[in-house]
């Protein structure tokens, strides 16, 4: 007798073809790993591999790390580094904690426009944001000037480490703003309730219910916080604060040489730093449970502030808006003046600073919107490929492709810029050095900004259902032909999306640029705002180009922001019945 044969379904013949890695899925995973490998992994390796060697037998030691111990200037740059990103983020959360609680815990008016005000700096770049600043609250600025005429004093808001923490708290406060806020919003007010029938009330309430509960969001933004102060390399070299890491990490390389391992041995331990921030914060929150019953909903409505309550929050709101949004308005006077010196207020207005910019300095503006483009496209399709092969393939190790490609986020761009040089300059490309062709900065912010398409496309790619591509196979269509006429439209809006993210953080990203740019020909536009304000006379030019990067990163925000609510209406408009576009046609 015959033994019966096992049988699959129709319905069950697409899982059962998922179960199993294609030779298509193997190549593109392939390719992804080869990026991922000559972009970030063996460029961020050569730089540890370096600061492990000795320099001319290349053995192993760890001299360097000793010497790295006992050079004071070094062991001093660390803990200015670590004490500078400690204070950016109590900073910042002295400006982000008052904002996020008044806005989505009280019936405030005008919460959606402080939440909107609250993100603006964000789309400023930190350096240009510090040269601003200079201008209010520096030693010679508006503030200290009419301190000085009034009352006789002077604050040092900029003078040293105040300077670098007081621009970067300024910068990166809406990390923790968009964060705490929706985790304040998403706390069950039911357990509020229940701490009130119990005699909680005020300020005993916050600080054991509701800040507990919104924990979570706030050690994901500080956390973020913390990292980016060891990226920022521009803002402490333009407020001539060298004792730093990254400052030093680029100072070494760039007056030394690459063959230097002292560079190397500081991109090692800022790469050591800010890994070890991210883990420690996933580490406070390893065996805890935050989750609630319901989701922001039930017990408590937002509660009506009382007249006096509503003078004292719209007085809190107004300073710490008036306060992060002064570089802004700084920076579009000193685009605007004639001469701005020792005067609270510039002399005149011109438009020269403008035209000038758009004459002499266009090709800055030329090289970011081809550099930005490339980059995101590069991102966008391997964002989405990834997130396709975690999500909808049964390929080993797929998981290590999504870890791999997010690690770029604690890799700062002077490591990235750093390994690249040591790595691409040897390799000659018609006679020239690969790390001095211009291809390769689009290859530096391809994979630092990787992470923001990634994320773009996976959280997307999350909201589909896998049944629609079952469904489109079962009417005959290929896998391929499955991905292009179902998949990508459907999660095209979260690939636009990630696209904006990418093309706007990396117009303005500096870091590893100011390593990699050899010639003013191929440099981008944050390149060129960082050259025009190293001189007093080529600010107003610098602040005029500064305003046009606020501009561009501003559209690009905008523009995100509406191609999400999008793609959010038309998913809520075809979840009760969606159709499967050119499954058979």
């Amino acid at each position: 007798m015959t033994p019966l044969a096992p049988t699959i379904s129709a319905e069950a013949a697409p899982r059962a073809r998922a179960a199993l890695a294609t030779p298509g899925q193997w190549a593109v995973a392939a390719a992804i790993v080869a990026f991922l490998a000559v972009a970030l992994v063996i460029p961020v390796g050569t730089v540890v591999w370096v600061a492990f060697t000795e320099k001319g037998t290349g053995t192993f030691t760890l001299v360097n790390f000793y010497d790295f111990a006992r050079t004071d200037l070094l062991v001093r740059s660390t803990w200015n580094s670590i004490i500078a990103a400690a204070m950016t983020v109590a900073l910042a959360t002295v400006l982000a904690l008052p904002l996020a609680v008044i806005t989505t815990r009280f019936d405030f008016r005008g919460a959606a426009l402080v939440q909107t005000l609250g993100f603006l700096p964000l789309i400023m770049p930190p350096f240009v944001g510090a040269v601003a600043m200079q201008l209010v609250f520096g030693r010679s600025g508006t503030i200290n000037l009419l301190l000085g005429d009034w009352f006789d004093i002077e604050i040092p808001f900029m003078e040293g480490l105040n300077g670098v923490v007081f621009v970067e708290g300024v910068h990166y406060f809406p990390f923790i703003l968009l964060n705490l806020s929706t985790a304040l919003r998403t706390i069950d007010r039911s357990m509020e309730e229940a701490a009130q029938n119990l005699g909680s009330s005020g300020l005993r309430l916050f600080r054991r219910i509701v800040f507990p509960l919104a924990m979570p969001g706030y050690i994901a933004g500080a956390s973020l916080v913390f990292v980016k102060v060891f990226d920022d390399l521009a803002t402490p070299l333009l407020l001539n604060v060298k004792d730093m890491l990254a400052p030093q990490a680029y100072l070494r390389i760039t007056s030394i040489g690459i063959a230097d391992p002292m560079g190397y041995v500081i991109s090692v331990v800022l790469v050591l730093l800010s890994v070890s921030a991210i883990a420690l914060s996933m580490l406070a929150m390893r065996g805890r449970d935050y989750a609630t019953v319901q989701r922001g909903g039930g017990g408590l409505e937002k509660r009506r502030l009382r007249p006096f309550e509503h003078v004292v929050a719209w007085g809190v709101v107004v300073l710490i808006l008036v306060i992060v949004l002064a570089p802004h308005a700084a920076l579009l006077m000193l685009s605007l003046a004639t001469v701005w010196s020792y005067s609270p207020l510039p002399d005149g207005f011109t438009l020269a600073h403008y035209a000038r910019v758009f004459g002499d300095s266009s090709v800055y503006i030329t090289n970011t919107l081809l550099y930005a483009s490339l980059a995101g496209i590069i991102d966008v399709v391997l964002g989405a490929a990834i997130a396709y092969l975690v999500l909808r393939t049964k390929l080993p190790g797929r998981q290590w492709l999504d870890w791999i490609a997010m690690a770029a986020v604690a890799v700062p761009g002077v490591v990235i810029g750093i390994g690249y040089l040591r790595t691409f300059y040897g390799i000659d490309v018609g006679g020239v050095p690969l790390a001095t062709l211009w291809i390769v900065i689009v290859l530096a912010l391809a994979v630092r900004r990787l992470p923001y398409a990634l994320r773009a496309c996976y959280a997307a790619l999350q909201q589909v259902s896998v049944s629609l591509e079952e469904a489109a196979e079962n009417l005959g269509a290929t896998k391929a032909r499955t991905i292009r006429r179902i998949v990508v439209p459907l999660i095209s809006g979260g690939m636009l999306a990630g696209f904006i993210s990418s093309f706007a953080t990396a117009s303005v990203e500096l870091a590893a640029t100011l390593m990699l740019v050899q010639s003013n020909s191929d440099a981008p536009l944050a390149y060129g705002l960082y050259v025009f304000m190293q001189s007093p006379a080529g600010r107003g030019p610098g602040a005029a180009l500064g305003v046009i990067a606020v501009v561009l990163v501003a559209v690009c925000t905008f523009l995100s922001h509406l191609v999400v609510e999008r793609q959010h209406r038309r998913q809520s408009r075809g979840a009760a019945g969606p159709a499967i576009p050119g499954a058979t046609g």
